[in-house]
């Protein structure tokens, strides 16, 4: 897909292009299976749909009739399958992409381009599916030319959603998008990170947190990771989604609002993300809505966040966040927004954890003499390809079943080296740290580990000035006992020193016989 669109566009807005027609294929190839099943029930005698040939006066009659039926739309929508108006079915796009432009389509009009043809597909998508109006981009806006989106059909037309054993055809496209995002993220550096948190973060969050019922948040959820991740969880427990939670959350971006809205769509998750893309602190989506659990990771210290019309407001019962960071304002409106026995976990970069500057120390203080603050983990570099700046995750409760203390995990030596600049955690990871949380949170044999682990009382933290550094508090590891003695030790090393030294000077004097013999002196 990047070969064939690198000669146009920016690696930046190959997603515009990419995501919306994988979405198309999708939703064509749920549709034609769906034909295929309700074609199979119309021939079936012991289906109620059946129809017999034989009340047909020809073979012709039997087939145009089994083609009628086919386009009702009950059909699909009874098995919560998109119904995709003809102009949008992938095989027919496929089949008059390579006209000349203005030849007449079969299902009437003109052909006006194949970016056109994509688009008028799009418009009758959205058309038949109000949810997903404004929420599919337009292809013409990038000024593609045709053979490179013809390339693109040919490309995916070979690539079926559907029939691959245990793997359902959106669990496929899931993973698709999510691959996807993953790419654009690297190729648009920082920017790509406003879209995409790593699923190992994503995944080590939502396994702690454990959001098994009730209403999700996240009022900076980019393309929608957590809620996808939290689906996962709920399936992987046997839970059913649509009965178990509620989704809502907020995006600033028009672009990545998009994504999360597809995000949702093409996994059929119901979702609640405000009449559209808006600042959660100046137009809060969900201002009068208590959360069961809320995850995100917010722009690390953002500094253009105030408004004069937030002095006062009452997210900020622990203090006014300075103007020049946002780290406690998210910290705030999330904490804001919970249930009163609700749970929140966010990353913030490492300064949060320690800052004493315009107040925030203050912020921290009170909030965990208000008990507030669960746990917090340290999280190795090079985790987000968008930010060097070292991050953290808090873990805020509002009904702590350990009174009185806060749990640190120093994960920072944790994960493994995918290439020279990214780092990940694996499976085993983030059952270590979930497990260390949980059986610290249900006092189930935890016990404090050198290097890694401590809880510690609020009194300790105080001591320590509010600070919530885990390498503060859980301390380093034990080293073994040198059973050799001092003295001798010291005479070794220097007796090793010191031969050293008399290689490194035969070494030397070589090096210069041999520049000698070459004529440079």
């Amino acid at each position: 897909s990047a070969d064939k669109l690198r000669q146009q566009l920016d690696a930046a807005n190959y997603k515009h292009i990419v995501l919306g027609l994988i979405f198309l294929k999708y939703i064509s190839d749920s549709f034609s299976a769906q034909q295929q099943r309700v074609t199979a029930d119309l021939k079936n005698p012991a289906s109620p749909y059946h129809l017999a040939p034989a009340d047909y006066d020809s073979p012709a009659d039997y087939t145009a009739a089994i083609a009628a039926e086919l386009e009702e739309r009950d059909y699909y929508t009874k098995d919560a399958v998109f119904w995709v108006p003809r102009e949008a079915r992938w095989d027919e796009i496929a089949a008059v992409a390579t006209l000349e432009p203005g030849a007449e389509l079969p299902w009437g009009g003109r052909h006006g381009g194949v970016a056109k043809l994509i688009d008028d597909a799009f418009d009758a998508i959205e058309k038949d599916n109000p949810r997903l109006k404004g929420v599919l981009q337009r292809i013409s806006d990038y000024g593609v030319s045709s053979q490179p989106l013809i390339g693109l059909i040919q490309l995916f037309s070979d690539t079926s959603f559907s029939g691959h054993g245990a793997l359902s055809a959106k669990d496929i496209l899931g993973h698709v998008y999510e691959y996807f995002l993953g790419r654009f993220a690297l190729a648009e550096g920082k920017r790509g990170g406003q879209y995409f948190t790593p699923k190992a973060i994503v995944s080590l969050i939502v396994a702690m947190l454990e959001p098994y019922h009730g209403r999700v948040y996240d009022p900076a959820m980019g393309s929608g990771g957590f809620f996808v991740q939290t689906e996962r969880f709920i399936r992987a427990h046997q839970g059913n989604l649509a009965d178990a939670i509620s989704i809502y959350g907020q995006e600033k971006n028009r672009t990545t609002w998009k994504l999360a809205a597809m995000n949702m769509a093409i996994r059929g998750i119901e979702y609640n993300f405000g009449k559209g893309p808006a600042d959660s602190f100046t137009h809060p989506q969900h201002i009068d809505q208590k959360m069961d659990y809320v995850m995100a990771n917010p722009p690390f210290n953002a500094d253009e966040w105030w408004s004069e019309a937030l002095a006062g407001d009452p997210r900020w019962k622990y203090g006014t966040p300075p103007a020049g960071n946002a780290n406690y304002a998210w910290l705030q409106h999330m904490l804001y927004h919970l249930a009163p026995t609700g749970r929140m976990a966010l990353l913030l970069a490492n300064g949060s954890m320690s800052s004493q500057s315009s107040g925030e120390g203050d912020i921290r203080r009170a909030l965990i003499e208000a008990d507030l603050v669960e746990a917090m983990i340290a999280l190795p570099s090079k985790l987000f390809t968008n930010a060097a700046v070292p991050a953290c995750i808090w873990v805020l409760h509002k009904d702590k079943p350990r009174k009185g203390e806060t749990l640190f995990i120093d994960a920072r030596q944790m994960g493994y080296l995918i290439d020279r600049a990214k780092r990940s955690f694996s499976d085993a990871d983030i059952e270590r740290i979930t497990t260390t949380y949980h059986r610290w949170q249900k006092a189930d044999g935890y016990q404090n580990e050198p290097a890694y682990s401590y809880a510690a009382t609020t009194a300790e933290i105080a001591r320590n000035d509010y600070v919530l550094t885990p390498g503060r508090y859980v301390g380093t590891a034990e080293s073994e006992e040198d059973s050799e003695p001092f003295a001798e030790k010291m005479t070794r090393l220097t007796a090793l020193l010191n031969e050293q030294f008399a290689q490194g000077a035969a070494l030397e004097a070589q090096i210069k016989a041999n520049l000698g013999e070459l004529g440079y002196e």
